[in-house]
């Protein structure tokens, strides 16, 4: 975890996601990325490089220089290499784009949780840097004073296609020397014997080598609920789940987990990419 990407639309839920990949830049020797993307008209010169002569784009341009400046200077972030970055345009290609450009190895942003995912910028760019995003997003809700990740529960249906994600998970677990929490939630219209779902997930980490983790399998009405109710049971720190990143945000299973897994779970979660 060597550069960390933090959107910001200098709100208080994207502070508190920066307090936290303040925290890991600390911890891992990382570099921050501060990420604000704005809509400003932009026009062509004739050497060919975009510019903006406009006054009203110079000056949210000045503004966003000022809060980056204040941002910049707070007591968490130092002794930290920031580096801070305006885009001109609001759309998710900026940060796909962004993660390429700089190496980016995980996205921490905020979120507003239970009223949504909240447009961090406009429209539904905050669900699809989750949804679409090739390295893993990590979705802080609240402030933390510290950020500390002992109990990290990986909900999967244990298909085969999850094991890279699943690996992804270890690297992040052994990190913080976490224990992982296997776990496979069985509804009406997935059922299967515990003895089934025991052997899919014996059958899933056979080979990996990180002994950390224990294995459960929940009966409930829904995934989702399933998930939530399990990590609320044993206090969990983090909710780790795959996206395919083709019809939402956490589009594991045959099925689909509704957005309403990020937007209502109390506590961060943080998706892998299959």
């Amino acid at each position: 975890m060597n550069r960390i990407l933090v959107p910001t639309d200098f709100s208080d839920q994207a502070e508190n996601a920066l307090k936290v990949a303040a925290m890991l830049a600390k911890k891992h020797g990382a570099e921050i990325y501060l990420l604000h993307m704005m809509e400003i008209p932009l026009q062509q010169t004739d050497q060919g490089k975009v510019r903006s002569d406009i006054p009203e784009a110079l000056f949210f341009m000045q503004l966003a220089q000022k809060r980056f400046k204040t941002l910049i200077e707070q007591d968490y972030l130092q002794g930290i290499t920031v580096h801070d970055i305006v885009k001109a345009d609001i759309t998710f290609n900026e940060i796909n784009e962004s993660c390429k450009e700089f190496n980016i190895d995980i996205i921490i942003m905020g979120s507003h949780g239970a009223t949504g995912m909240m447009e961090m910028f406009v429209g539904s760019n905050a669900e699809k840097v989750v949804r679409n995003s090739e390295v893993p997003v990590l979705v802080i809700k609240n402030e933390h004073q510290s950020f500390e990740v002992s109990d990290f529960v990986f909900a999967s249906d244990f298909e085969h296609d999850n094991k890279e994600t699943y690996k992804q998970a270890v690297k992040f677990a052994k990190a913080f020397g976490s224990k992982i929490h296997l776990l496979l939630v069985i509804t009406s219209s997935n059922f299967m014997t515990s003895y089934e779902a025991k052997s899919k997930i014996d059958d899933f980490i056979s080979g990996e080598t990180y002994d950390n983790y224990t294995i459960t399998i929940h009966n409930d009405n829904f995934v989702e609920q399933g998930i939530l109710n399990f990590s609320k049971d044993i206090n969990a720190d983090l909710i780790g789940i795959s996206t395919h990143g083709r019809q939402g945000i956490a589009h594991f299973f045959n099925g689909s987990i509704s957005e309403d897994l990020v937007n209502h779970a109390n506590r961060p979660v943080i998706t892998f990419k299959i």
